[in-house]
């Protein structure tokens, strides 16, 4: 199996691009900016879909289904909402079709719908106004619920998972009876995030809040979990945002609170989606292909027979059962490739490709010699190891290269931090490095808009564990009272 995959130093973009498709994760569709999720690339994502709702339901939150289509009158009750979301929503305008005269399908011109529905870009105004139903008392509150599903933004240039018309995610919407317990929330879900990207994904994130100008339509706070790539970009991972009480007063959400009077409710949102693929992919892979941490891998384990003939496969098989009886037993998710139409060889590249962490191999000397030859992906290392030993090994080793890619990818993010104090500092860093730029921001939204003109590069957050340091801002020369993250994003 031949890869002939672009390198990342060639073509990081091309790299990536290639590498999705190739490794069976997921390809374009029919539907412009539409994808299809190859079974591969959707195991991964069923992981992480089982990894996330344990934790939402662990924090007290239940799972509903909204759907799919919002009166557009529903949308014009929230202005700022409506300002952030108008320029990517899809429109529903008829319910009909009809053959035509020359055998042709068209629009039934006749079957206009009164008012027009909109493709959920996400769900706040249809769940707010579901809401207004449940809601009458504090012994209402608080409402915990996350749906999964699938939302429509019309991109115009769409990427693999990154960035396409249709995707799926988790949104999580919350209904609280005071401010505080809607701050707590929102500050709860966000370290929830990152405690799956940093100890599933192993993917290290800065935790912050965004800027005026970056938050969530409608949103007073948006708090973020931000990740960086191995092309020196940031991606967005996660984010949960304090919606106030503007959701509720769009859509006259009040409750009777403990002293008997009308009070607004007080909102959360939050949500990760299949972006997390991509960020996963970009974070941890190579040029020989997909690289998983084991945590995510639909096979953690894959045993290849090496042999010449029917008798010796069968020796072989009698040996690897065992093997793979104690692996399950430990939940271990393993795999006997014992095809007989393709070499080993063959299979050995193709799960490298596909990020396997932990390959075995077996042929008629190891068989002798009670031995297993064990390969690392993360790695590219082989050993030989005893069978009496391989089941502690495989297992030990699995919680060794999970550790080993969190903190690769952490020594990488930690080494592209890089602090600057003039703006000729700024780009220089930008251009020649990348990753974060730690730098004085005045903190006007004018200002973060000229340097993202001039750069390309936003500030992805405050970061939370910042130092407060007094300084100027690189830019303007205003003053500052601490740095900010800028990066060139995805």
């Amino acid at each position: 199996m031949s890869k002939n995959l672009t390198t990342r130093a060639e073509d990081y973009s091309k790299w990536y691009n290639e590498l999705v498709v190739k490794a069976d994760l997921a390809e374009n569709s029919g539907v412009r900016g539409c994808m299809v999720i190859k079974p591969y690339g959707y195991a991964i994502w069923e992981k992480m879909q089982a990894e996330l709702d344990k934790k939402f339901k662990e924090t007290g939150h239940q799972n509903a289904y909204f759907p799919l289509f919002i009166p557009k009158s529903y949308f014009s009750k929230e202005a700022s909402h409506v300002d952030g979301f108008a320029k990517e929503c899809a429109v529903v305008t008829h319910y009909r079709l009809k053959t035509a005269e020359d055998g042709s399908i068209e629009v039934d011109p006749e079957a206009k719908l009164e008012e027009e529905l909109i493709v959920r870009p996400t769900s706040e105004t249809i769940i707010w106004d579901t809401y207004r139903k449940w809601i009458q008392s504090y012994r209402d509150l608080p409402i915990l619920v996350n749906q999964w599903a699938n939302v429509v933004r019309w991109e115009m240039r769409t990427r693999l998972f990154l960035r396409t018309a249709e995707f799926l995610w988790q949104e999580g919407h919350t209904a609280h009876a005071t401010q505080q317990e809607a701050i707590a929330e929102a500050e709860q879900m966000m370290n929830v995030y990152a405690d799956f990207a940093e100890n599933f994904m192993a993917i290290p994130v800065v935790k912050g809040v965004k800027t005026a100008n970056e938050r969530f339509a409608g949103a007073l706070e948006t708090y973020c979990i931000e990740a960086l790539m191995q092309d020196g970009k940031a991606l967005q991972a996660g984010t949960s945002h304090f919606l106030g009480q503007n959701f509720a007063k769009a859509f006259d959400v009040k409750f009777t609170n403990q002293e008997g009077k009308q009070d607004y409710v007080w909102a959360t949102s939050w949500g990760v989606s299949t972006r997390l693929m991509g960020a996963l992919v970009m974070t941890h892979s190579d040029d020989n292909g997909l690289v998983l941490p084991p945590n995510l891998a639909p096979i953690q384990v894959v045993i290849v027979p090496i042999y010449k003939g029917d008798d010796q496969l069968a020796a072989i098989s009698e040996e690897v059962n065992k093997l793979v009886a104690k692996l399950r037993k430990l939940n271990i998710s393993v795999k006997y490739d014992d095809r007989t139409t393709q070499k080993p060889g063959w299979k050995f590249n193709e799960y490298e490709l596909k990020g396997v962490p932990l390959r075995v191999a077996i042929g008629p000397n190891d068989l002798a010699n009670g031995t297993f030859e064990v390969a690392r992906r993360d790695t590219l290392t082989k050993e030989v190891v005893a069978a009496a030993d391989v089941v502690t090994y495989l297992q030990d080793k699995l919680d060794e290269i999970q550790a080993n890619l969190f903190n690769k990818a952490l020594d990488y993010r930690n080494s592209h931090i890089t602090e600057v104090n003039t703006f000729e500092e700024f780009k220089d860093v930008l251009d020649n490095k990348g990753g974060f730029v730690a730098a004085h921001w005045d903190g006007t939204p004018e200002t973060e808009e000229k340097i993202k003109e001039l750069t390309k590069a936003t500030i992805r957050c405050i970061a939370l564990d910042r130092v407060e340091e007094l300084g100027t801002c690189v830019l303007t020369g205003a003053p500052s009272a601490g740095r900010v993250l800028f990066a060139r994003a995805y």
